[in-house]
């Protein structure tokens, strides 16, 4: 096998002797001319492969992916067996209609007693608004849609008088009596890779409308618009999803609401800038490695990632990837729950192709759901969970979660990961963009398309066959856990 590192199957590696091998990407920090310089040298034929060729021998992905034998066979598409039905959860049809499932959603959460939030306190200080607030008030005529009215500046693409119309068709349902659902004349911001006709999905670039015509709403934006919901435009974005602090010299960069300084965090910057500053309790974004978890995290709201395959892709500008969802932002738990519920729903080739079991919601509403959370197995890996730049998290959880596992192949994962979705993204690029646009992206876009034109097929289905070891090692790990916790980000928040 010459130089070649053989890998056990998975099935055969102990995992009480493995060790968290603590890693740093080697990586230039480079601003200003130099990154420009840097670009210009990576998009250059001999010597950008040159530069590429070295960065990925220094962070071992020539290792992982050229000199390992990999004894797993490929998997393309997430695989996992179908689960029994939980313990304390309502079952959910996902091709059932929006507003039924957002009905026994509703069913799933606690009591809502309107003297808890409204009274003088309330306005004391700053405090997010639910979406149940927002019904209860147009319910009780102490507002209507038309008066809350979402503000255009956080958006990128807003047509005031579009969104006037969509308020003023709501507040007549509430005059009548008539809302469609408890999402009615909620206000819901989508992130800019989603299409919300009649605005233009440009991806965070400058020119993807020039290219891709929206006709149509995403299936997951139609799903809302049929509850109710209030669409206001299009929020801000990192170019293409291609990062990770939400920078975006095209539209300006979202800034975090709690402090200007400092970023939102990506990709979904612009729908979780927007949720963090209690101006729409919800937003959409999309999410293949933490771009809706990461601003979540940062700004301080509720992101949910859920299974791949639950919520439909169509009208994305990822729905050919194996690992972007469309995903709720919202400033509650229990608003994640409701907006989750309207918007679930996978395509029918993902149904045939993965046979997910039954979607479901955790029952929230009786006095044994307190039961049922506490005695949820919350497990940590200490090593992995401590490997942050701000300790503060960390710190604070020692007492709580004192239940530990381990999880194999850190740096394995990473790689195969960046692969895929580095990979599928170039894919997804039509041959338009490529062709005589590559210079109208911003500098970090065409880094990370540089290094995405370097994949090769064989590293492309290697990284497949780490999938199905890293799938093999976590389903073996959640046979006796419920939740793995770690913290979002090795930071609280990025400075600009």
């Amino acid at each position: 096998m010459g130089k070649k590192k053989v890998m056990l199957p998975a099935s055969e590696v102990d995992l009480s002797t493995v060790k968290y091998q603590y890693e740093k990407i080697e990586a230039p920090h480079l601003t200003g001319f130099r990154l420009k310089l840097f670009v210009k040298l990576l998009e250059a034929p001999l010597v950008g492969a040159l530069i590429i060729s070295n960065l990925k021998k220094e962070n071992k992905m020539v290792e992982i992916l050229k000199n390992t034998v990999i004894p797993e066979s490929p998997m393309f598409k997430p695989e996992f067996p179908p689960q029994e039905p939980e313990t304390g959860v309502v079952l959910l049809e996902e091709g059932g209609n929006p507003i039924e499932r957002v009905e026994l959603a509703l069913k799933c959460l606690p009591d809502y007693d309107p003297a808890n939030n409204w009274n003088s306190d309330t306005y004391a200080s700053f405090r997010y608004w639910k979406i149940r607030d927002y019904a209860y008030a147009y319910r009780s005529k102490l507002t209507t849609p038309s008066i809350v009215n979402a503000p255009a500046p956080l958006l990128i693409s807003y047509d005031p008088e579009h969104i006037r119309k969509q308020a003023a068709v709501s507040t007549q349902r509430f005059e009548e009596g008539k809302p469609l659902s408890i999402l009615d004349g909620i206000f819901v911001a989508i992130k800019d890779d989603i299409d919300c006709y009649p605005h233009p999905s440009n991806g965070g670039t400058t020119f993807f409308h020039k290219i891709r015509s929206v006709e149509e709403d995403a299936v997951s934006v139609s799903r809302l618009r049929s509850c109710g919901v209030i669409l206001p435009g299009k929020a801000n974005m990192h170019e293409l999803g291609l990062g990770t602090t939400g920078n975006n010299p095209n539209y300006g960069t979202a800034r975090n609401p709690h402090d200007p300084k400092r970023y939102t965090g990506g990709s979904s910057s612009g729908p979780a800038a927007i949720v963090s500053s209690g101006l729409c309790p919800a937003a959409l974004g999309t999410d293949g490695g933490g771009s809706i978890r990461i601003p979540s995290s940062l700004c301080g709201v509720v992101g949910l990632k859920s299974t791949y395959g639950r919520t439909a892709m169509t009208g994305s500008l990822c729905d050919s990837g194996t690992v972007e969802i469309i995903g709720a932002i919202t400033s509650t738990v229990e608003d994640a729950i409701l907006v989750y519920a309207a918007i679930l729903g996978s395509s029918i080739d993902d149904t045939t192709a993965l046979k997910p079991s039954l979607p479901c919601l955790p029952d929230l509403s009786s006095h044994d759901s307190s039961s049922t959370l506490e005695s949820i197995r919350l497990w940590r890996y200490t090593e992995w969970f401590n490997d942050v730049f701000s300790t503060d998290i960390s710190e604070k959880c020692e007492d709580v979660l004192n239940l530990e596992i381990v999880i194999p192949e850190f740096r394995e994962m990473c790689t195969a990961h960046l692969v895929s979705i580095g990979s599928e993204s170039l894919s997804g690029l039509s041959p338009e963009v490529e062709d005589g646009n590559a210079e109208k992206f911003t500098c970090d876009t065409r880094i990370n398309l540089a290094l995405f034109r370097s994949f090769t097929a064989s590293d492309y289905v290697a990284a497949q066959c780490l999938r199905r070891r890293i799938m093999y090692f976590h389903m073996e790990i959640f046979k006796n856990v419920d939740v793995i916790v770690t913290p979002t980000t090795g930071y609280d928040r990025l400075s600009c």
